[in-house]
């Protein structure tokens, strides 16, 4: 395989280091998911698995015996995403599993952010030299899963005895479908709650919990002077679906029917939320963005004052802790029917279209290193995301963590509530069209109950396109 430039991903000063575009979700996953969508399913199993010969994987149900304590050198290649930030982390991992399996070299190549990366992968797999071992985006799994992309793990998890049950359930089931276990949660961050926990004790107040105690909270924060508003009591990104598609779903809705069959966006269940952001925006009493330059807007926003609550990336909190002249506070989204928050970020998986057995057990080696609950804590603090593993916050290692992030306890006090996007394969693009709704509302003012009925239509027919 030819080896692509080796470069560390780009520092972004705003984000502490992150991908910006990565932890926002700002990149435009439609324009290239688009002929992914249509032409992944045409890509053959053969095509996938390499060809005839030792190691295609069409037919495999375990792996073949013997490769466990087969020492023989192999060397394997990880494409990845991991920005500049993250490099050191993923470099110390790499020694570390290096120094376990000398045998093992890992060749990591950077791609990347998530859409050059699913991009070159989606090259890879149509000239049929791919890489070992690979980053996904969560919500994009579905659609290469469905393309017969990715090996099926289950039959390593079930020789190796590998406890699922220590991972968060949502965490885990992000990255199966249908009923295989493709990957496991690597980079993970949850939307939450971040707030200016020193202003919030002035006014004596508490970040809410439910629907029912928020108009109280946005009463008492917000402040408008002569008709305008000086401090909104919080910011909900109108810029990505995975900032407010736990609303929807906390109220009670839906954005598939139960069977995946059609829209249900419109339903009233589902209307519940966006109709509450229209009448918090026409009250002045919370923000939204949208656009280019929406998230650092509201980011400065909240710095200096102007928002006393932002819901954003877990991964963010360094930053927020970081740069903020008052006590940073994180609370879990808060609920109604429900209450959730959606994963974010990105898995590991194997390719199904290696050639070679040896090279398969490292890549299942590699994945299971990166993934222990044993490097699960040191990883997480390393590249600013979230741990994953029960075990490891449960751990003495687990608890020093905490002690060092107090507010991450908002997130692992809900730890089972994290589940994943809606697993659809055309959930990135279907998307698109309520979004687009969300921001005319934030624009223009528009009122979204009739755009909304108006977006189920044009679901539907991306729903019919794809069958």
């Amino acid at each position: 395989m030819q080896n692509p430039a080796r470069r560390p991903g780009r520092i972004n000063e705003q984000s502490g280091g992150l991908h910006e575009k990565e932890l926002d979700y700002e990149m435009d996953m439609k324009s290239w998911l688009r002929p992914l969508l249509a032409g992944a399913l045409a890509i053959s199993l053969t095509a996938c698995s390499g060809g005839e010969g030792a190691g295609t994987t069409a037919d495999v149900k375990e792996p073949p015996a013997g490769l466990k304590e087969d020492t023989t050198p192999v060397t394997i290649q990880y494409w990845h995403a991991h920005a500049e930030a993250q490099i050191e982390g993923l470099n110390a991992q790499i020694t570390a599993f290096q120094k376990k399996y000398p045998h093992i070299t890992v060749e990591p190549v950077y791609q990347g952010g998530y859409g050059d990366l699913h991009k070159k992968l989606q090259a890879a797999v149509a000239a049929n030299d791919v890489p070992d071992v690979t980053n996904v985006e969560v919500a994009s799994l579905p659609n290469f899963a469905e393309g017969g992309v990715f090996a099926d793990l289950t039959p390593w998890i079930e020789r190796d005895k590998v406890e699922l049950d220590d991972f968060a359930s949502g965490m885990l089931k992000a990255y199966a479908y249908q009923g295989k276990q493709y990957g496991f949660p690597l980079i993970v961050s949850t939307s939450v709650f971040i707030y200016n926990k020193t202003l919030l004790d002035e006014l004596g107040v508490e970040p809410p919990q439910t629907w029912g105690e928020i108009d109280a909270f946005n009463a008492k924060v917000a402040k408008r002077d002569n008709g305008k508003t000086t401090r909104y009591a919080f910011s909900v990104p109108g810029w990505d679906t995975w900032y407010y598609d736990p609303w929807l779903i906390n109220g009670g809705g839906r954005i598939l029917s139960e069977d995946g069959s059609e829209a249900a966006v419109q339903t009233p269940e589902s209307l519940r939320y966006v109709e509450n952001f229209h009448r918090w925006l026409k009250e002045g009493v919370i923000h939204m963005g949208y656009g280019k330059g929406a998230s650092d807007n509201m980011r400065q926003m909240f710095l200096g004052g102007e928002i006393a609550m932002v819901q954003h990336t877990s991964a963010m909190l360094k930053m927020y802790r970081e740069n903020a002249g008052f006590e940073v506070g994180v609370s879990f989204l808060t609920g109604d029917q429900v209450r959730t928050s959606n994963i974010g970020g990105a898995g590991i998986v194997m390719m199904d279209g290696i050639k070679d057995d040896k090279k398969r057990e490292a890549a299942w080696k590699f994945i299971q290193f990166m993934t222990s609950a044993e490097q699960n804590i040191a990883w997480a603090e390393s590249v600013g995301y979230l741990p994953t593993r029960k075990s490891a916050i449960a751990s003495e290692e687990g608890q020093a963590y905490f002690s060092r992030w107090p507010q991450y306890k908002a997130v692992f006090d809900h730890f089972d509530n994290v589940t994943p996007r809606l697993q659809h394969p055309a959930y990135p693009e279907f998307s698109e069209v309520y979004k687009e709704v969300i921001g005319e509302m934030i624009l223009n003012g528009a009122d979204p109950v009739p755009m909304m009925k108006d977006a189920a239509a044009k679901i539907n027919d991306i729903l019919a396109e794809h069958e």
